[in-house]
């Protein structure tokens, strides 16, 4: 069991059909939570909408939180895999930079994008969610970035969790001062500055 308490999935066909359900249920809870605010929405009314009981929809969600982060910790991979296509000469903090724009890309091309993220900053009863998709993208990216290290053993862990916690951290920063203007400003713009803030 993952910490936000998602259930880890099956491979095959089964899996496969498992993963559709999953996003078509996550793609409704969110455009419910943006029309009527996270608070206010019920698992209830999120189930009623997919056509099925709420008690079936904790086969594939085990809470409300889930439904939102669910997604993020899955984008989390994709910026691990991002980092890893890297080249291995690369300074880490650019290459930490060029990874986590497959966030900014995600949240740009997205419609509710601008929406979505400011739901995330400003409900309180999310914040532990959001704190455990941090941590867990953070065990993602460090092994990946260790090796590229020079420093051995745990100097190299050291490093490299300070690195990938100083780069998700501008991300957000970037990410609130985005939700904060409205979006006057381009996401990308904003994490560029708040990256060179840390090292020019």
């Amino acid at each position: 069991m993952t910490a936000t308490g998602a259930k880890p999935e099956a491979g095959g066909v089964r899996g496969i059909a498992r993963r559709a359900v999953r996003a078509e249920i996550a793609a409704k809870a969110m455009e419910l939570f943006l029309d009527q605010g996270y608070e206010e929405t019920t698992v209830n009314q999120i189930a009623a909408a997919v056509g099925m009981s709420g008690r079936s929809l904790f086969r594939y969600f085990e809470s409300k939180e889930d439904l939102v982060i669910g997604e993020l910790i899955e984008l989390g991979s994709e910026v691990a895999a991002a980092f890893e296509q890297r080249p291995t000469d690369e300074d880490p903090w650019i290459a930490l930079r060029h990874a986590v724009q497959v966030c900014v890309d995600s949240l740009e091309r997205e419609e509710a994008g601008l929406r979505r993220a400011t739901m995330l900053a400003n409900t309180p009863s999310l914040r532990t969610a959001m704190l455990d998709k941090q941590l867990r993208w953070q065990h993602m990216l460090i092994p990946h970035l260790e090796g590229r290290l020079p420093a051995p053993g745990e100097l190299a862990a050291l490093r490299a969790g300070a690195l990938v916690s100083s780069a998700l951290s501008c991300l957000d920063v970037a990410a609130t001062e985005w939700t904060r203007t409205r979006g006057d400003r381009s996401l990308k713009d904003l994490v560029d500055i708040a990256f060179a803030a840390v090292r020019p």
